[in-house]
């Protein structure tokens, strides 16, 4: 499988995780709330457990590389593989980051 097809995918999680947060918080606000009936929050576990296949949650979102979809070694704040930040920097295309010399 290519870089690109994951990294599509990754998109397609994170956007369906976004989507389902608002009804995954409620669902769990429910869930916990031991002052409601054991019934209602068993109904709410129950919800939980059946939102999109496990697809809806920020866990399933793995960090990878926006240039080259690589999975190990992100920097997350960038978004780029330590390969590409490397190139990226020596070329000066980020921002207030540069090579350091002491």
């Amino acid at each position: 499988m290519g870089a690109k097809a994951q990294l599509i995918r990754d998109i397609r999680k994170r956007l369906s995780a976004e989507q389902m947060e608002v009804q995954r918080r409620a669902y769990l606000f429910v869930a916990r709330n031991t002052t409601l009936p054991a019934t209602v929050r068993h109904k709410a576990q129950l919800g939980l457990n059946s939102l999109n296949g496990g697809e809806g949650r920020m866990g399933a979102v793995k960090s990878r590389c926006w240039e080259t979809g690589r999975g190990r070694g992100v920097i997350s704040k960038f978004g780029l593989a330590r390969f590409q930040f490397r190139l990226k920097a020596l070329n000066g295309e980020l921002p207030g980051v540069h090579k350091s010399s002491w």
